[in-house]
């Protein structure tokens, strides 16, 4: 039967049960798997870890809990773990031909790309369907230097989770994203609204541009039925800032 442990036992905390020799079949194991597993993920070739596709980066998922519990767990077999590690890469492999092979497959395995941005409003498609929310985006396009919408032409999310965007060749009012509306909020004006005088406004959503003539905001937004706004800014008004 065996006997409860003892309560901070710092010998048992550090060292574990086990021999202290143990701790070399620890370095020996890990030598192993780790040269094992690196002559095997060679053959399969390498990227980088902002490269990794959906089947590669499951590869990596996989390799990490077969050969873990092999490292240090001593009723664990390497021939077990060394097996496990074989047959993954192998799959992982078979995957690449078939990718490599059929459109289909690749569409279905790796996905592809999402159009987010067209002509600096916002993919109604994107509003919905995604798991990557408004914020992350604008917070993306930041990344890339993106002051407002009107600068973007076409944004895409590559099936690598990478945004790709191309900016317009020409100047156009946008939905400001600079500062973020975390620091400096914008002024937001709801539907109806009365107006002072007319002015060219952004759905605060979607960046949908609606110019107002009349004395009142316009009402829910006709692309993504969002009911705020607020009034779109130009390369002009940030140069002057």
């Amino acid at each position: 039967m065996d006997q409860p442990a003892s309560v901070l036992d710092f010998g048992r905390i550090l060292f574990g049960s086990e021999s202290p020799l143990f701790l070399f079949e620890i370095v020996l194991r890990t030598v192993i798997v780790y040269i094992y597993a690196l002559v095997l993920l060679r053959w399969v070739g390498s990227r980088t870890i902002g490269q990794l596709s959906t089947v590669e980066f499951l590869l990596v998922i996989a390799l990490g809990s077969a050969v873990g519990d092999a490292m240090f767990y001593p009723d664990v077999p390497l021939t077990h773990a060394l097996l496990v590690v074989t047959i993954v890469v192998l799959a992982n492999k078979g995957l690449d031909i078939l990718i490599a092979r059929s459109k289909a497959a690749e569409q279905v395995l790796d996905g592809v790309p999402d159009e987010v941005i067209v002509d600096g409003v916002v993919c109604r498609q994107f509003l919905t369907d995604t798991s990557l929310g408004v914020s992350e985006l604008r917070q993306q396009l930041r990344h890339h230097g993106i002051e407002h919408l009107g600068q973007v032409a076409h944004a895409y999310v590559e099936p690598d989770g990478v945004l790709t965007v191309f900016r317009s060749k020409q100047e156009r009012p946008g939905l400001p994203i600079v500062p973020p509306w975390e620091i400096e909020p914008l002024l937001p004006i709801v539907a109806h609204q009365i107006l002072r005088a007319p002015s060219l406004l952004a759905c605060m959503r979607c960046g949908y541009l609606h110019e107002t003539p009349a004395d009142s905001a316009p009402g829910a937004c006709p692309h993504c039925d969002h009911d705020h706004w607020t009034t779109a800014r130009t390369e002009a008004e940030y140069r002057h800032q």
